[in-house]
């Protein structure tokens, strides 16, 4: 079953005031690039090539302009208003024209996630039936949804549980979830919760409830940084500024990973390194040609 995908590119981005104030946070920018880059090449490295990107009325016209339709990246790009943020599993609802019959994968426009096994445990993540979530070892388990697991190595889960004041583990679910077509009848069924928002957790209940529900263990070759705040800001702007001086390539670069899934050509990527030459991206972008 094909796969769309989903950014959440809104909110009101108050952790990050005063520079969210004026521009949307998924637009500032980690190290070299702007911070929805990073959730995008996710999705595209998933090989996802429809994607609807949420955000606000206010807010939309900057992605616009930023990505236009999608189509110098060998993808497709549509935009959806969410006017006040009502819930993750809102945007299921607002989407569900887009996303027809299809399956979907939804994931948060400030979360960065690295590893070299990436693109395997994504694509792995579309072939399970039902829901899959992605788990990653934290030090401070109360600030997110932890999951309690019946079997560790299989993927079996006993319970999930947000924000809770004595966490069962110290696995949290991150931004990243992968649901058939069933989340969107699962995202109308559910109530708003004592913070009037529809959550998260509720939709993959309903699947836990089936025992449809899979989850995927990162481990510690992987990193993920929910870069919603000024200290995960810049811790996530040194580690990819470490990384890429150390390794010589970029992480999380759209342009290239249309390239390498051949969603483009040379000559595409050549021109689009040309309108950012100065900046050095450019640089790295024309160099993918030589290198690959």
């Amino acid at each position: 079953m094909k796969y769309k995908g989903i950014i959440l590119a809104g909110g009101n981005g108050t952790r990050l005031y005063p520079c969210s104030s004026v521009v949307s946070k998924q637009l500032l920018n980690v190290y070299d690039k702007p911070l929805i880059y990073y959730p995008l090449s996710t999705l595209m490295i998933a090989g996802i090539k429809d994607i609807l990107i949420i955000s606000t009325p206010d807010q939309i016209d900057q992605f616009k302009k930023l990505f236009a339709d999608g189509s110098h990246l060998g993808i497709s790009i549509s935009y959806k208003t969410q006017d006040k943020p009502n819930g993750l599993p809102e945007a299921f609802i607002l989407a569900e024209d887009y996303i027809g019959d299809d399956n979907v994968c939804m994931i948060l426009g400030d979360n960065i996630i690295f590893g070299n096994d990436l693109d395997n445990i994504l694509k792995e993540s579309q072939k399970d039936k039902g829901s899959t979530i992605l788990s990653y070892p934290v030090r401070d388990p109360e600030r997110f949804g932890v999951i309690e697991f019946e079997n560790f190595d299989q993927g079996r889960v006993l319970s999930i549980e947000e924000k809770p004041e004595n966490p069962k583990s110290n696995r949290a679910l991150i931004g990243i979830y992968f649901f058939d077509n069933k989340c969107i009848d699962y995202a109308k069924s559910i109530s708003p919760s004592k913070r009037g928002e529809l959550e998260i957790i509720d939709v993959i209940k309903k699947y836990l409830d089936q025992d449809k529900l899979n989850v995927k263990n990162l481990t510690r070759t992987m990193t993920w940084i929910d870069a919603g705040t000024f200290d995960s800001l810049l811790l996530a702007s040194n580690f990819v500024s470490n990384h890429e001086k150390i390794q010589s390539y970029k992480i999380s670069c759209p342009e290239e990973v249309a390239y390498k899934n051949k969603w483009i050509n040379g000559k595409q990527l050549l021109s689009l390194s040309e309108k950012c030459m100065k900046s050095g991206y450019g640089k790295y972008l024309k160099s993918i040609i030589e290198n690959y």
